[in-house]
């Protein structure tokens, strides 16, 4: 069986306060594009996971990831006896804001939740999904919701309006930790995301961590300035990535091709939202 790692683009993220515990309190629109990461379990004994793709030597040689633990997760709540060959086909840069590592941990719930024929709702995975991340459990889901608190409460929203929009993600090949951009947010509270469509949020919300993520990765700055012409273009989560929404799939495509010719060495995926 085979499932989609679905990368997550944050459309708007407004950080609006550090909580004691260290974790900030956020407000962010979530979508997913239609490509990702892919998955793929076969009959094994014990758990095991190959890795694969082109940034699989970016996981370091890593067997303990958010795959294993999704894995061991709901093999537990479910007391699931058996257990699964795992392959990660690695498409997806890592730590770069579009939720690769998250994604990966959704799918794996998805995929074996199907492949050991469990009872689980979206709701259990969800709850599994918490106990991994902040953004596994909007992964889980993989589609347009709007998250608060650190991200994993959700709610949903019509994404009728952006699916199928032609979706263009860039990233200069630089990887950013999450927590040291979080660290570096300057504690000012810019104010709520609106309540609208989720294509007007997306058009006229922000995201508070794009001026930290510049002091460790300020090619970023270069990528949105390449994606002028599109409708709209913004960082990703805590960045690298940088995504833009475009009109037409001729327009993006355009896009993508010029970026190709003058920065060969910036990774690039052209696909649409979902």
């Amino acid at each position: 069986m085979h499932e989609t790692a679905y990368a997550k683009i944050n459309l708007a993220l407004h950080v609006r306060a550090r909580e004691l515990d260290g974790y900030h309190r956020i407000e962010t629109l979530f979508a997913f594009a239609e490509d990702g990461d892919g998955l793929i379990v076969e009959e094994c004994d014990s758990f095991t996971l190959n890795v694969d793709g082109a940034f699989a030597q970016d996981l370091g040689g890593e067997r303990d990831n958010l795959v294993i633990r999704a894995a061991l997760a709901l093999q537990g709540a479910f007391n699931v006896r058996s257990g699964a060959g795992l392959t990660l086909d690695k498409k997806l840069p890592v730590a770069s804001g579009i939720g690769g590592g998250s994604a990966d941990a959704a799918a794996a719930l998805r995929l074996l939740t199907r492949w050991w024929g469990l009872p689980a709702t979206d709701a259990d995975l969800i709850e599994i999904g918490r106990t991994l991340g902040a953004d596994v459990a909007a992964c889980v889901r993989s589609e347009t919701c709007r998250g608060i608190g650190r991200g994993d409460h959700l709610v949903s929203q019509d994404g009728s309006g952006l699916a199928g929009m032609p979706l263009l993600l860039v990233n200069p090949g630089a990887a950013v930790a999450t927590r040291h951009v979080f660290e570096g947010w300057d504690g000012v509270d810019r104010g709520e995301l609106p309540i609208a469509s989720p294509l007007a949020t997306a058009l006229g919300g922000r995201n508070d961590l794009e001026l930290p993520a510049l002091r460790f990765a300020p090619e970023i700055k270069q990528v949105l300035a390449a994606l002028g012409g599109a409708r709209r273009a913004r960082m990703s989560g805590s960045g690298a990535t940088c995504f833009a929404l475009y009109e037409r799939e001729e327009e993006r495509d355009e896009a993508s091709n010029a970026l190709a010719a003058l920065h060969p060495q910036w990774w690039r995926m052209a696909t649409r939202l979902r």
